[in-house]
């Protein structure tokens, strides 16, 4: 019987693209783990599926049932709809945040995850809770860059995730 963990992520960025955050809360069985994290200049797409990567890796367990829940229809259509396996075969062409949707890809096979979208600002408590980690996050000074997003993106603002 595997371990049955449950996860709710959200993401954030002021100003899209500004300084943004992710917010993570996970729990199995008795056990409640919050994680997040935030970078000087990044999207809101990225720190959503930053918060499901980030989720993911800290996992100590392999081969989990892991029911994750977001707010961002980016994400879990990519994932539930399997676009994100069309944009790997063409080598993401054209797509953006390849290097989160590689690094995805990396820990995917380690569990067995299922991706639900949620309604953001619905009075569901963990969204709620994820929120204002990811914000608090990205209104935190000092943050480090997003290098990848800074050295691939800033340099041509048609191509912004926004």
């Amino acid at each position: 019987m595997s371990v049955k963990v449950t996860v709710y992520t959200d993401g954030s960025a002021l100003g899209n693209p500004g300084k943004g955050g992710y917010g993570i809360v996970m729990m199995s069985g008795s056990h409640r783990k919050e994680i997040s994290g935030g970078f000087r200049l990044t999207t809101n797409n990225r720190m959503e599926l930053l918060a499901v990567i980030v989720a993911l890796e800290s996992m100590k367990t392999a081969d989990c049932d892991v029911t994750i829940y977001s707010d961002s229809s980016y994400v879990v259509n990519s994932i539930e709809q399997r676009w994100v396996w069309g944009w790997l075969k063409k080598g993401f062409k054209e797509k953006k945040n390849e290097d989160l949707w590689r690094r995805f890809l990396k820990i995917y096979p380690s569990q067995k995850i299922k991706m639900v979208w949620v309604k953001g600002h619905a009075n569901i408590p963990e969204n709620e809770r994820c929120d204002i980690l990811a914000k608090d996050a990205a209104a935190a000074a000092n943050l480090p860059p997003d290098s990848w997003y800074e050295a691939n993106m800033t340099s041509n603002k048609n191509s912004l995730d926004i």
